[in-house]
């Protein structure tokens, strides 16, 4: 069967469906929703769940107008209605209006927040919507409501207002200028404490959306936290927490831990954000890959070498299940709080001569330039996905960047010795593998052409070293 055509409107996410009807002297036929074909046409993947019909048994039924807090789809299954809509949303196509007849060859996709209203023109009509969002009480309740026969946006009813049947209630809604926008979706980001939830934070600041919490508040190894946590108000969902202790998760107890935060804890989160219609980002590693290979792409099967990396490759797999959703990898993470930068800092400021491996080699990524990466891609919201996040430039070994950083805060940079990791951790009794130390890739060096390509400029990694050292 013939697939949909999709048009826009001056709406910005109201659109309009042409439905191939299919029929003959007994009837007709049509696929009213049909998922794989109208994805494939433009229209949003929207999820719904539930399906409803207003029957209509007069000409002349006029409901509306009435903003819900979810996305709709509507359609005739017989007779004919005259459909009308009103941008309620904060924005500026605020009180933005568009009309047409909707017979059984035509559907219309409502996003949350447009104003619906329709006027029985041949009845009986039987009305049909598919939303994404269960009906309750309380959801009515989150409404937003626009008088029928409002001045300012001057809907054409064929059927004057005062020969159409209406509600007492619909009667009493307030004009444009009594109507109070419909915000956006808010945005939460998990994992406050971290370097990179501060500097997310720091960079939101300005943002009255944006919700931050901590793990006190919501920690997602714990289901009960996660039951608790109301996450009804989210559009957006910025997964910034995460186990970290590369080391840690080849104890017993640390395994333990990185796997209930890291896999269990994500898979919590992948349902609260596929039920909620939400997207979700969330933060990788390129720990996820074991460093064999010269640039790693974001097309590059999975090959983790430790328990660490396998956790962190378990949750990009469980994320990726959902239609929406942003997986940034990323590598040698510098941000506030400590990490290798403030430590070899620290070495040279004490008079203490390091010995750092050089046979790892990398590019360091600055907290604010992975945060102002996520901001952009839910700015620009390309294609769902996996993309690459690090600084730019020339990759250089953890020996290297020692020396630089002694450098830049006026110590020898000689007085770093560069060593091969195996011998850095026989020196210490110790093995990669052994169950106390990670095996770690020895190039970590990730492909940046995708970000590139949605217009992110990346800088080199090693520019921002000096003044993130002269702030301490």
């Amino acid at each position: 069967m013939s697939s949909p055509t999709v048009h826009s409107t001056p709406i910005p996410g109201l659109l309009v469906l042409d439905l191939p009807l299919h029929g003959d002297a007994r009837g007709w036929f049509k696929e009213n929703w049909q998922r794989e074909k109208m994805t494939a046409a433009g229209l949003p993947d929207f999820g719904p769940v539930q399906n409803s019909i207003s029957f209509n048994a007069e000409r002349g039924v006029t409901r509306g107008i009435h903003a819900e807090p979810w996305d709709k789809y509507v359609s005739v299954a017989m007779g004919s209605v005259f459909g009308a809509w009103v941008d309620l949303r904060e924005g500026p196509s605020f009180g933005a209006t568009f009309h047409t007849e909707i017979t059984p060859g035509v559907a219309v996709f409502v996003p949350r927040g447009v104003g619906n209203a329709f006027q029985t023109l041949e009845a009986p009509a039987a009305y049909t919507y598919l939303v994404n969002d269960h009906w309750s009480e309380a959801a009515q309740e989150q409404y937003t409501f626009l008088n029928l026969a409002d001045e300012t946006v001057a809907i054409p009813w064929p059927i004057p207002l005062d020969q159409a049947v209406r509600s007492a209630k619909d009667l009493a809604h307030p004009r444009l200028s009594e109507v109070t926008p419909v915000p956006p979706r808010r945005t939460l980001v998990i994992g406050a404490g971290g370097q990179l939830g501060r500097a997310l934070t720091q960079r939101w600041a300005g943002r009255a959306d944006v919700d931050v919490v901590d793990r006190a508040q919501l920690n997602l190894a714990d289901a009960q936290s996660v039951a608790a946590f109301d996450f009804g108000p989210y559009g957006t969902i910025v997964n910034a927490a995460a186990y970290t202790a590369v080391d840690g998760a080849e104890t017993d107890e640390g395994r333990r831990e990185a796997w209930a935060v890291n896999v269990t804890g994500v898979g919590r989160l992948v349902e609260v954000a596929r039920a909620q219609r939400a997207t979700l980002v969330h933060v990788s590693s390129d720990y996820v890959f074991d460093g064999t290979v010269e640039l790693h792409d974001e097309d590059e099967p999975l090959s983790p070498l430790g328990v660490y990396g396998q956790t962190k490759a378990a949750g990009d797999q469980l994320v990726a299940t959902l239609s929406d959703h942003y997986v940034l990898r990323t590598s040698w993470v510098i941000g506030e709080g400590a990490n290798f930068v403030r430590t070899m800092a620290s070495l040279a400021e004490r008079g203490v001569d390091p010995a750092v491996v050089d046979d790892q080699i990398g590019r360091l990524t600055f907290t604010e330039d992975l945060a102002a990466a996520i901001d952009h891609l839910l700015t620009v919201r390309p294609e769902p996905g996996v993309y690459d996040v690090t600084g730019g430039g020339e990759a250089l070994s953890w020996a290297d960047i020692a020396a630089e950083v002694f450098a830049l805060t006026g110590h020898d940079r000689s007085r770093v010795r560069p060593v091969a990791t195996a011998d850095y951790y026989s020196a210490q009794g110790k093995a990669e593998g052994d169950g106390t130390v990670a095996p770690r890739p020895r190039n970590s060096v990730l492909d940046l052409t995708k970000i590139e390509a949605t217009g992110f400029a990346v800088g080199d990694h090693m520019r921002p070293l000096g003044e993130y050292l002269q702030r301490g």
